[in-house]
């Protein structure tokens, strides 16, 4: 998956979520995520958030402890 592409969708969930208020928004955004998104793309986006989250809606680095870090991908 190319980064700007897991960016924008991750951004999307937030959005549609950020409705809900911020503390809903965040718990469900990362429950979103870590029923929907594959372990790949799961590790992408942590990867990108441990480095600090740059381009990604507050809502979603917020959500980063809540998201379920993939044991080991396969690339």
């Amino acid at each position: 998956m190319q980064q700007h592409d897991m960016l924008r969708m991750a951004n999307q969930i937030a959005a549609f979520f950020n409705g809900s208020g911020p503390e809903l928004a965040v718990k469900d955004a990362a429950e979103h995520i870590n029923k929907f998104w594959d372990p790949h793309m799961r590790a992408a986006l942590v990867a990108h958030l441990d480095k600090g989250g740059e381009g990604l809606d507050p809502t979603i680095v917020k959500a980063a402890g809540l998201i379920r870090r993939p044991k080991t991908v396969n690339a």
